[in-house]
């Protein structure tokens, strides 16, 4: 069966390199693309009921127009990086905001992963991680995001860092996107403890022995850094392993604000620029 895979579009750049990295992310595996445009009418409200522009008006058709044109420029684009008859692609332009219409396609399509830029063509260059990047990671939580940054060529993610606390209980299921990109490219997984304490609690253990035995034949090794704070033992770990991608859990979004933080963001960003794939739970 086809893995489902959502790319969001504002025809920038960073959409560009982000689907590319996912057409050889998935380079070996049967996969639906839905390629997602969604577009706005200027002087009218997309967040509330009110001045909802109609189908046939001018300036909803002019917007239409501009959206579809723009995924049949992409669509050229990424055929230059290749064809692939393992790949099939889907464009659609749709009237909406980037949240609800992600979330409408994920419900319609069954998408199985959102790939996307770390930043949209209206973020400034300062800006790793862009407002938009940012509201589908906190607001969608039916399928894994992966960001892509800025630039980012794609290598095959064989060294893949997986930081936690060990403060939640781990299930299969959760894990399973995250497992099978370990096996797809021979990787091995590094589970990275940042020492709060000098000793896990009895849950904690617990919780760290549940891992282990979920990760039985997965490639994997277990580190602990201590007198770091999260960015920091995050960064020093990346950079001394020149890792490939960072995977994490967003439970309730508590880790989310962390790993996401402006130290943790300046920090992997600037000096360590690597794709994050959050888990939603």
């Amino acid at each position: 069966m086809e893995k489902r895979i959502l790319l969001p579009t504002d025809f920038s750049k960073n959409a560009l390199n982000a689907a590319r990295y996912a057409l050889d992310l998935f380079r070996h595996e049967p996969c639906i693309f839905y390629l997602l445009n969604v577009y706005q009418v200027d002087g009218y409200s997309i967040d509330t009921m009110m001045m909802v522009p109609e189908p046939g008006e001018r300036a909803y058709e002019a917007a239409k127009k501009r959206s579809e044109t723009g995924l049949e420029k992409f669509m050229e684009m990424l055929r230059l990086h290749g064809e692939n008859p393992k790949h099939q692609f889907e464009t659609i332009a749709t009237f909406n905001s980037l949240v609800y219409g992600i979330k409408h396609l994920i419900a319609e399509k069954d998408i199985e992963m959102i790939v996307m830029g770390t930043r949209g063509a209206t973020d400034a260059n300062s800006i790793i991680f862009g407002t938009n990047t940012i509201h589908v990671m906190e607001q969608v939580q039916d399928c894994p995001v992966l960001a892509i940054p800025s630039d980012f060529r794609y290598t095959p993610p064989r060294e893949i860092v997986f930081p936690t606390d060990y403060k939640a209980a781990f299930k299969r299921r959760e894990l399973k996107y995250l497992l099978e990109i370990v096996a797809a490219h021979s990787g091995v997984l590094h589970i990275l403890h940042i020492e709060q304490e000098p000793e896990l609690s009895r849950e904690q253990q617990g919780n760290k022995e549940l891992l282990q035995s979920i990760l039985e034949e997965t490639p994997h090794e277990f580190h602990t850094l201590s007198d770091l704070k999260l960015h920091q033992g995050i960064g020093a770990f990346v950079a001394s392993r020149k890792s490939d991608l960072i995977a994490f859990m967003n439970r309730k979004h508590s880790f989310l604000g962390k790993i996401l933080s402006k130290p943790l963001v300046k920090e992997l960003g600037y000096h360590y620029q690597i794709p994050i794939l959050e888990l939603n739970t």
